[in-house]
């Protein structure tokens, strides 16, 4: 049973957290529990949503850091605001504090109206933070460090030294599959993935049918 802001949430919900770290596949392997008619709520999105124009969050960061820290769009200026906190640990560690509870808060609320048998909540920090709280169990979608670095680099055009900075910032590998209750091995293509979130899709199934049971 999970409790926020909205009250508590029903004991027969079944929250399933996703997690990796950089260029694993999360988004890859959420897709595919989407197609498979489950409600996905991923925390990234979430992220940007309480900063969008005209919500009290960035009004608080324009207040903290300056104007300059809003595009002429009125849209949060990411790469700045990215570069203060990487390089300013407590400006880091105000806007945590500002963003997390209101995250959190809007999670809950994305997950309470979810129509499917389990709803997955997507975050690469799922570990990192007080957001494994709200789920019952937990995927790890994993691949090796150099796989990590190799995709990572492809697709965001990043430097390896970048990456590694990012990865820093994150739970070990080796953490994240001890913590972790299933793992999916994303090292070789997406048939393959999709292949063995089709297989977890079905215990997954299962366990919300027990939990309703119950």
């Amino acid at each position: 049973m999970v409790a926020g802001p909205l009250g508590t949430l029903s004991s027969m919900a079944l929250f399933i957290g996703l997690t990796g770290g950089i260029g694993s596949g999360k988004s890859a392997a959420s897709a595919e529990f989407e197609k498979l008619g489950i409600t996905v709520v991923d925390a990234d999105v979430v992220a940007r949503e309480v900063v969008a124009p005209g919500q009290p969050a960035l009004h608080r960061i324009a207040e903290h850091f300056g104007p300059e820290f809003i595009l002429a769009d009125g849209t949060l200026d990411r790469a700045r605001l990215r570069a203060r906190i990487f390089s300013d640990s407590d400006a880091k560690s105000w806007l945590e504090q500002l963003l997390h509870p209101i995250i959190r808060d809007a999670i809950i609320e994305q997950l309470h109206i979810a129509a499917s048998p389990y709803a997955i909540l997507v975050s690469p920090l799922l570990f990192e933070t007080n957001q494994h709280e709200l789920v019952a169990r937990s995927i790890l979608v994993d691949v090796p460090e150099t796989i990590q670095i190799e995709r990572a680099s492809q697709r965001d055009e990043n430097s390896t030294e970048q990456i590694r900075k990012i990865m820093a910032t994150q739970m070990s590998r080796d953490n994240k599959r001890q913590r972790a209750d299933y793992i999916l091995d994303n090292s070789a293509d997406l048939t393959g993935l999709h292949e063995q979130v089709r297989a977890l899709h079905k215990k997954l199934l299962s366990a919300a049918q027990n939990t309703i049971d119950t």
